[in-house]
Order: structure tokens, then sequence, then C-alpha cells
């Protein structure tokens, strides 16, 4: 397609994408779902599992090669825009009553999901014909743990602000203990890259390029006063352009050092200095966020196929990594909580939380299917635990909540 012909068609696409969103989002908040899990589960809709399976002609239609790579680009402003904003909401005070539990809760939730994901591929996984040719047992094995080990970290804050659960014990705790997580996690990915590559590169370049990020980080925290003042004196309009621009400056940068543009989002808005001037201006920018991540959840929608899963080996696959995801993670977190001393309450809303995997387990398994370490196969299985998992989330806290209140306690 030429650039003239493949305008048109992406500003349909974008269209179709943002009704289906919009009506399957409206559809499970009903059933008390956040919004974003219906976006996930539109993704899916307008793939080949459902639109291309009853409309084949309509689907290649509407996403034609061609236009795959800009869903994707674009749809990555989304999610650079979202994650920016969900390190603004991000207090970190909130963690300093929460640090041990959340430290227990972290390590459990990436050293359990890493270890039972990579026994069960390394077990069954070339019996079920889904592991890419070519590709170390190995390397599978620790992408298959590391994209288990994954924490749903914009989906978790999403449900805890809709819930009014900010202000909770259990709802900082697992902030902290999700962020931790995820970052933990993309490190351990960067290391998978590094094996699948040959080179300890790529784990080295992530971890000093992380180091100089947090000098940054700090750096910018710590001008917090001279930069409200020269941005009071900046002419309002020229504020946007700027926070665009520092924003995916550091996006370029974690895409670069192997952490991804998503951490280095929530990385700044953690420390971008805050003003009345500067609020309005980040307020600007969530439109962002609402209109173009709708478009990343059908890029990752577009390469499901849940028609690959119909083969008895890869469907007891799918089962067997839902079994361990929520036994490593739910589990896990459940049982280092209440180590930590947590009351089995706040423990169970805690595992709850941490077992959704959502968007970032996206991301992973996007990363994994570029590589060419994941097969397409692969990739729907994995989807599907992204989806249950984040399903779960919700019904799983309306049921503590309810058996607590029945009880006599309380959130």
């Amino acid at each position: 397609m030429t650039p003239s012909e493949l305008a048109p068609a992406f500003f349909l696409a974008v269209v179709v994408i943002l009704a289906v969103c919009r009506l399957v989002g409206v559809l499970l908040q009903r059933v008390g779902q956040p919004l974003v899990v219906g976006e996930m589960l539109a993704g899916v809709v307008l793939g080949p599992s459902v639109l291309g399976a009853l409309l084949p002609d309509v689907e290649a239609g509407l996403f034609p090669a061609e236009l795959r790579p800009v869903l994707y680009v674009v749809g990555q402003i989304g999610l650079v825009a979202f994650m920016f904003h969900v390190g603004w909401d991000f207090q970190v005070d909130r963690l300093r009553g929460v640090a041990r539990s959340a430290g227990l809760v972290s390590a459990a939730g990436v050293l359990v999901p890493v270890a039972l994901g990579s026994a069960l591929i390394t077990v069954v996984g070339e019996r079920t014909g889904t592991l890419a040719p070519g590709v170390p047992l190995l390397v599978s094995a620790l992408f298959v743990g590391v994209a288990l080990a994954v924490t749903a970290f914009p989906m978790l804050a999403r449900i805890i602000s809709e819930r009014g659960l900010t202000g909770t014990r259990f709802g900082s705790l697992a902030l902290g203990a999700g962020a931790v997580d995820d970052a933990v996690a993309w490190v351990l990915l960067a290391g998978v890259f590094s094996i699948s590559g040959g080179s300890a590169g790529l784990v080295s370049l992530a971890v000093t390029g992380a180091l100089g990020l947090v000098l940054v980080l700090a750096v910018v925290r710590r001008l917090h006063s001279r930069t409200v003042r020269l941005t009071e004196r900046a002419a309002p309009e020229s504020l946007l352009p700027v926070l665009v621009g520092a924003l995916f400056l550091v996006a370029w940068y974690t895409d670069e050092i192997g952490l991804y543009a998503v951490f280095g989002a929530f990385s700044l808005g953690l420390v971008f200095p805050r003003s009345e001037r500067l609020d309005h201006t980040v307020e600007a920018l969530k439109p962002v966020g609402a209109v173009f991540l709708p478009l990343f959840f059908t890029y990752s929608g577009l390469n499901t196929d849940f028609a690959l899963l119909a083969s008895g080996p890869v469907l007891l696959l799918t089962l067997g990594c839902l079994l361990v995801a929520v036994a490593g993670k739910f589990g896990a977190c459940w049982l280092a909580a209440r180590l930590a001393g947590e009351p089995g309450a706040v423990a169970l809303r805690v595992g709850a939380l941490m077992n959704a995997r959502g968007l970032m387990q996206l991301i992973a398994l996007n990363l994994g299917l570029a590589a060419g370490i994941v097969t397409q196969a692969l990739f729907s299985a994995l989807v599907v635990v992204a989806v249950v998992t984040t399903v779960m989330a919700t019904p799983l806290l309306t049921w503590i909540d309810r058996r607590e209140r029945a009880r006599g306690g309380g959130p």
C-alpha cells in the first residue's frame, strides 16, 4: 500500500477499533469489569479468533498486513501516555509502611512463576509442538516463566483507583509489589533475550542503563522547585510539547537499554515536577492514552488465533500454563503476604490483584513473537492466560469483600 492508501485505511481502522472497544468495554463494565478488560477482549474479537473466523474478508480489508506496524507504533504512544499517568498518580510515600511486605510479595511473585513456568515447558513443551524451531529449550522455558511472572501493573492501578482502594493497606502493598515485580521481570526478560542471542550484552546494558535512568530521574526530582519556577514563566501552550518531548526521550532511552518504553514512562511520571500549571498539562495528555491504547490491544488480538488451541496437546498446555500461572502468582503472593504478617483478608486481596497479567503480559508476548522466540500457537495460549487471570481479579475481589462483610470485617 502507498502512503496515500495507508492513511484512509488507518483512519477507518481506528474508528472501528474505538467503536468495538467502547461497546465491549461498556458491556463488561455492567458485570463489574474495568474498561481496560473490555479493550483487551475487543482486540481479540477484531482478530482471527472471532472476526477473522466469521468474516475473513472483512478482517483482511480492515487490517491489511501493511497497516499492522502502524497500529503497533501508534499503540505504543497510547501505552507510553497511559503508563506516564500511572506513575503520575502513584504516590511513593504510601509504600513506607508496607515496604517489607511488598518486597516479600514481589520476590515470591517473580521467583515462583518463573520456576513453575520454566519447569512446565521443560517437561512438556516439546511434546506439544508449540515451541519455535531453532530456539533452545532453555530460552523457551525461561521466556514462558518470565511471561507468567509479569503483573498487570497498569491494570492493577486502574482496579484500585476505580474501586476507591487507593488509601487501603492492601492497595498500597499491591501497587508497590506490582511495580517492583514488573521491573525485575523486565530485567529477566532482557536476560532471556541475551541468552537467545548468545550474548550477555543485553543484560549488562539493561542493568547499567537502569542505573543511569535512576540517576537522571533523581536529578529531575531534586530540581523540582527550579523546574516549577521555569514553567510558571513559560507560555502555557509550550508546556505540552516539552512534556511530550521529555516523555518520548525517556521512552526511547528505556527501549534502547532493553527495559522498554512503558517503564521509562512510568518512572518519569513518578518524579515529574508538580504544580497547578503542570497538572493541567499532564491532564491534557490523558486523552492520548484513552484514544491510542486500544490500538495496541487490537494489534495483539490480530496475532491471537484461538483456533490454534483446538489440538489436544496445545489445549492441555494452555490449561497447564493457566494452572501454573494462578498457583505461582495468586498462591505464592498470598502465602508471602501471610508470612510477612499481613492479615488473611489483605493477603487474599493482594494475591487476587497480583494474579492479573493483562497489558504487561501482552507487551512481553508481542516482544517474544517479534524476536521469534514464541510461535503463534504459544502466543495464543499465553494470551488466554493473560485474559483469564485479568478477568479473575474483579470477581475475586468482590467475593473476598462479601466474605469479609459476612464475617463483620471490611476491605
